[in-house]
């Protein structure tokens, strides 16, 4: 045997298509937009089994009736496979394996198969986990994502991960998989709380210093509009924000985060670290505004970033009710652990995403702890004479 004959390497690609929609109201007259995705299995209607937050489905009574409506109205295209089941909303679903176990039992229950639809409606937490099981049920059964909230219409809804939280670590368990669509609907966001509302905004703020100046902007002009839910101002900064982190995945070359970035996750190794840190008090995109924050106070003081332009970014986030001040931001030690914590989910090398203007980012593989620490305190120091 030749040498060449013992060790064969072939780089190869897998085709995906991403398939994002836009609707205004897609369970009413544009329902049509689910219907079509729906496609027959080549033996007969597609069997469909349907997901519905449970926090959702008791802000609207009238959802669950309008999903069987549809139902009803398309039943020479697709079968339903069982009642609409409810889940827990929030990190709960996130934060409980017997949740997963139980999604798992009722798909089996179901005989779903790799050409059969689960449709989930609900927040990021819901759309994690509920994808996570149909991402591991036989390898993968075809997933129809229908965010509810700005927070997963803005960013995580778009993406390619699902997972569930173990050992007090966001996310520890879970895939990349490819959803076979996902739908923004803009009567999904009617039923969010102002708070809820809100915490999407700092995930589009997030894209917009690291890929869109232009969006950053028109978010800073907007933060009042915004924050009182004028869909005028507020849709299309979410319909941008799901543009540019769709645009990421499919063109960034890495959208399975096989390298050592994780560019979209600015500001998240604190993030992540807070949530777990608070019990979850703190929302995922309140964490995020402070992740966001500190990393760019921390960009102006080692790496060029303007003075005055955090400075903006402050501002901007304590204008949307995002920023607000917290203890924990005074708990130095335990927060760096979320350091050890980001590097840990990729391996490798630490690599965090820093900026050097609005609209510029790059890539440090180190932290100045005494820096950073000084970025920690001035964001603790801004939000504590904010709230006076």
């Amino acid at each position: 045997m030749t040498a060449s004959d013992a060790s064969i390497d072939i780089p190869f690609h897998v085709p995906f298509v991403h398939r994002l929609r836009f609707t205004q109201d897609v369970l009413g007259d544009e329902q049509n937009v689910l219907a079509e995705l729906l496609q027959p299995s080549g033996h007969g209607p597609a069997r469909v089994q349907i997901w519905v937050d449970r926090h959702l489905n008791d802000a609207r009574s009238e959802l669950v009736p309008a999903i069987e409506r549809f139902c009803a109205r398309h039943a020479t295209q697709f079968r339903r496979t069982g009642p609409i089941e409810l889940v827990p909303g929030g990190e709960e679903i996130k934060n409980d394996v017997h949740v997963l176990e139980h999604m798992l039992k009722v798909m089996h229950a179901a005989e779903l198969d790799r050409r059969s639809y689960v449709v989930v409606m609900g927040g990021g937490a819901v759309l994690d986990a509920v994808g996570f099981a149909a991402a591991i049920a036989h390898r993968g059964i075809r997933l129809v994502r229908l965010p509810t909230t700005t927070l997963a219409q803005a960013d995580s809804g778009v993406g390619v991960k699902n997972s569930v939280n173990l050992f007090r670590k966001k996310n520890w368990i879970g895939t990349f998989a490819v959803p076979w669509a996902v739908i923004n609907d803009a009567t999904l966001l009617e039923s969010l709380s102002d708070r809820d509302f809100r915490c999407g905004f700092a995930e589009a703020i997030k894209v917009g210093l690291l890929k869109d100046a232009a969006l950053y902007g028109r978010i800073e002009a907007l933060t009042v509009a915004i924050r009182d839910r004028d869909m005028n101002a507020a849709w299309p900064i979410l319909r941008q924000s799901a543009r540019l982190h769709l645009e990421h995945i499919t063109r960034g070359g890495d959208p399975f985060e096989a390298e050592l970035a994780r560019p979209l996750d600015y500001g998240h190794w604190s993030a992540h670290r807070l949530e777990a840190m608070s019990n979850f008090r703190l929302r995922h995109g309140e964490a995020v505004a402070i992740g966001v924050a500190v990393d760019t106070v921390y960009s102006s003081l080692v790496h060029g970033f303007p003075a005055a332009a955090a400075d903006r970014v402050l501002q901007c986030l304590t204008r949307l009710r995002l920023l607000a001040f917290d203890p924990l931001l005074n708990e130095v030690d335990p927060l760096f652990a979320g350091l050890e914590e980001f590097r840990q989910h990729l391996g490798g090398q630490l690599t965090l995403t820093m900026l050097k203007d609005i609209g510029q980012s790059f890539e440090v593989h180190a932290i100045d702890r005494s820096q950073m620490t000084e970025a920690l305190h001035r964001v603790a120091t801004f939000l504590a004479a904010s709230a006076d």
